[in-house]
Parts: C-alpha cells; structure tokens; sequence
C-alpha cells in the first residue's frame, strides 16, 4: 500500500525560483533534479566519473524538476490539482515506505569487467562463474561501468596477480586496487587528492576481505615530491585512470613508480586527447606498447623504454 505521493514539477526556468513559488503555496522537502548540476558536480569531481551509472545519467538527462513528498491522502491530490491549475504540469505517483528507502539501489546492477571479473553492488547477491569485487557506490555512484574503469579491468586483469605490488594513482572508491588485490595481488598502495579517499577505500576494500593489503596516500602526486618519495618505486603495475590534463604531467613521475619490468596503464582519455597524451608518456621515457578505445575514451598501456 502506498503511503506517500511523489510529486515532480518540471521546472522551465530557475530551480531555485521554482522552489520559491512552491515554498509560497506552503509546501516544503524539495529535491533539485537538474543535469546541469549533475554535470558540474561531476566536472569538480572527477575522481568518480568511472562509478556513475549509465541508467542514472538516463533519468537525468536533459532533467530540470523539483521533486517533494506528500502524505498520500486526499488532502495532498488536492495540493496536486491546485498546482495543475496554477501551471505548474505536476507528475505525481505513489510511492512505499520500502521505495522511499530502497528504490535509488535498484540504478546498480553487476557489471562484467574483463574476462574474469564482477563488480557487484555491495547489496546484492552474485552466485556466477566470476570473480566478483564488491563495492559500496553510495547514493550517487554506480560500480564501475564507464568504459575507462571496464578497460582498467582488463589491463589489471592482465597484469596483476600473486606478488605483484600495485599503485593506484587517482583511486576513487579503490575498485582498481580492489581488483587487484581480489585477484591475488599486493601490496596496494593507493593515492588520491580527495580527503574522503582514505575511508572510501578501506570501507570497499573490507567488503572483500582485502583491507589488509592496502596503504592509502591523500595528496597531489605532481605537486607533491614529498608524497612521490613516500609511495617509493618498484612497482609492478602503476594505474591511473584520471584524465587526459592530469596524465600529461605525471607522466615524467612514471618511470620512477615503476620497477624493471613494470607496466603502466592509464585511461580517462577522451577522442581528440589521445596523441597529447601518447607524446607526453613517450617523451617521459615510455613505450606505448597497446591502445585499446571503448566508445568514445582511450586505454594505453606503457613499458620503460
């Protein structure tokens, strides 16, 4: 039984104004929906690109509303009717207690990586021939279905395995190093500019049991030689799945991170940045030795020379 209405009015102007118009008729608990606020969070945050669900850039696409709630009674249609002869084209539904809380998880599904891997939504159950990665996306951030992360996954589906010492560069939620580690790898060391990063990582890494491999770094590597010496070098495999502007100058840091026989993967890479990127590893001392492109991003995996 519903207990609740939800009301969304499409907002043709200012959100923010709209929500004034309504304050005025005396309603309350609005919720801005509005994909240029999506984009521009997206634009400040960069380190979670990789985790935002297709279906849910969907529902936002193109979406300016406001959205509040309603007690489901006739008293509320009432409200409903008055908005509609106001103007305001309200869409109104009724909704459950149960999908107040829960429907927002129902964006996240298990996305296959790679030949081996899973990464499944830390909720949901998977009995499949897979390895699966465990991952918590919070209420905004799907698990792992942009084309970078899905290319990383197979770079590290490749690369890592038993011993093999990893750096995560940029690590966001830590599904790369996760991966990484589910598959037998570590130790993992990880580092991001985002403060938050430190406890997102070890909250997901213990979702599979792999908490204990991880050290986690918050810093700017380019900007930071202090935070350069203190990751060290010798690794095995060194990601970076970021963005174009931020691979060309850590580039000429790579070589130092990686060990004799060390790989370096990279992605993020939109069409059109692809050869400024290229030029950049290889003028640090790097050999392109494979180029992968999913839809419209670019993979590159890199050697010492």
């Amino acid at each position: 039984m519903a207990n609740w209405l939800e009301v969304s009015v499409p907002a043709h102007g200012d959100p923010e104004t709209l929500c004034e118009q309504l304050a005025a008729m005396g309603l309350e608990g609005f919720v801005i929906e509005d994909e240029r606020d999506f984009k521009t969070f997206l634009e400040d945050n960069t380190q979670y690109w990789d985790f935002v669900d297709e279906a849910l850039e969907k529902s936002l696409a193109g979406a300016s509303r406001v959205k509040f709630w309603l007690s489901d009674s006739d008293e509320s249609r009432a409200i409903v009717a008055q908005l509609y002869e106001k103007g305001f084209q309200p869409v109104s539904r009724p909704v459950a207690d149960a999908d107040w809380e829960n429907n927002w998880r129902d964006y996240y599904q298990p996305v296959e990586a790679g030949e081996k891997l899973v990464i499944v939504p830390e909720w949901r159950d998977y009995d499949g021939d897979r390895t699966p990665v465990k991952l918590d996306p919070g209420l905004l951030f799907g698990t792992g279905d942009h084309p970078t992360t899905r290319m990383c996954l197979g770079a590290v589906e490749r690369f890592a395995g038993p011993g093999k010492r990893v750096l995560d560069l940029g690590c966001g939620s830590g599904i790369l190093g996760i991966a990484a580690a589910v598959l037998g790898a570590g130790p993992i060391a990880a580092a991001d500019v985002d403060e938050k990063a430190p406890d997102i990582v070890r909250d997901n890494a213990k979702l599979n049991g792999v908490e204990d491999a991880f050290t986690v770094y918050v810093g700017d590597v380019i900007a930071s030689g202090s935070l350069r010496a203190r990751l060290g070098g010798g690794y095995d495999l060194v990601l970076a799945n970021i963005v174009a502007d931020v691979i060309i100058p850590l580039a000429q840091y790579v070589p130092s991170f990686l060990g004799p026989e060390g790989v370096f993967v990279c992605s993020g890479i939109i069409n059109g940045r692809e050869e400024d990127v290229a030029a950049a590893l290889e003028a640090a001392g790097l050999t392109v030795a494979e180029r992968h492109r999913l839809e419209e991003w670019h993979c590159m995996v890199c050697k010492s020379k």
